[in-house]
């Protein structure tokens, strides 16, 4: 009985992990300013796109730009600054916000 009771115990956890794992992250849009990480912020050893969304009480958050596609076809801003609403999936590593772009519009 106490096997049958860990083997139930396990399956749940497996199964529980599981559906962690499969949880995907949904867009959102985020407006602010696209610039450089290592130009502008002096943040980065290589050129980086950021975007820095300032709330309404005046405190910003950096989000640093996947490179891919939709990052690609926007272009990089290395010593300029662009207003841009970008959309994309936001997740979190090494203590830094990414946002994988599908859409950057710069304005």
């Amino acid at each position: 009985m106490k096997a049958l009771s860990r083997i139930g115990v396990a399956v749940a956890l497996v199964v529980g992990l599981l559906a962690v794992g499969n949880v995907s992250a949904e867009e959102v849009t985020l407006k602010g300013t696209l610039l450089c990480a290592k130009c502008k912020l002096k943040k980065s050893e290589k050129c980086q796109d950021a975007l820095v969304v300032t709330d309404d009480k005046g405190a910003s958050t950096e989000y640093w730009v996947v490179k891919n596609e939709a990052a690609e076809k926007a272009g990089h801003q290395c010593t300029t600054e662009v207003k841009a609403t970008v959309t994309g999936e936001v997740t979190e590593k090494d203590g830094k916000k990414w946002i994988a772009a599908s859409k950057i519009e710069k304005t």
